[in-house]
């Protein structure tokens, strides 16, 4: 849009809304007037800034970017890739949280690297009863 327009468009709504100032002053009073006084003022605020322009510009960038999305197979690939990539990410905390799929507990426990535990031999029965709260600690704590 030129000038010109701009210039039309503002002056449009800056008519609409001394109108309506003037009919809020008469019906409600001085405070929805005011109101009302301060919201026609921003269309010129708009036009002497540049603002007007700038919503433009940005208007125009989101409408080519949601055509592009729209139309574009490539940009549709890249849209199926990313959902991909938040599932697997999904699935990963899942199984996580599970505790399958990889090294045991008592192995990252250990820290044995090769994520296996070895078979305990069954033990006979403590004959010290001071023996057999220390065993039930080590035991509580995964060490046996």
């Amino acid at each position: 849009m030129d000038d010109v327009a701009w210039a039309a468009l503002t002056l449009s709504l800056s008519a609409l809304g001394a109108f309506w100032t003037v009919h809020a002053y008469r019906r409600r009073g001085l405070g929805p007037a005011l109101r009302g006084a301060g919201l026609t003022l921003l269309p010129l605020a708009a036009l002497l800034t540049g603002t007007l322009r700038m919503f433009t510009r940005i208007g125009d960038a989101v409408l080519d970017w949601a055509t592009s999305l729209v139309f574009s197979p490539a940009v549709w690939l890249g849209v199926v890739v990313s959902g991909v990539a938040v599932v697997l990410l999904g699935a990963a905390k899942l199984v996580d949280a599970r505790g399958t799929g990889g090294r045991t507990e008592k192995a990252r426990a250990s820290g044995d690297p090769s994520g296996t535990t070895k078979r305990e031999l069954p033990r006979s029965e403590p004959v010290d009863d001071d023996l057999a709260e220390i065993e039930a600690i080590l035991r509580k704590r995964g060490i046996s």
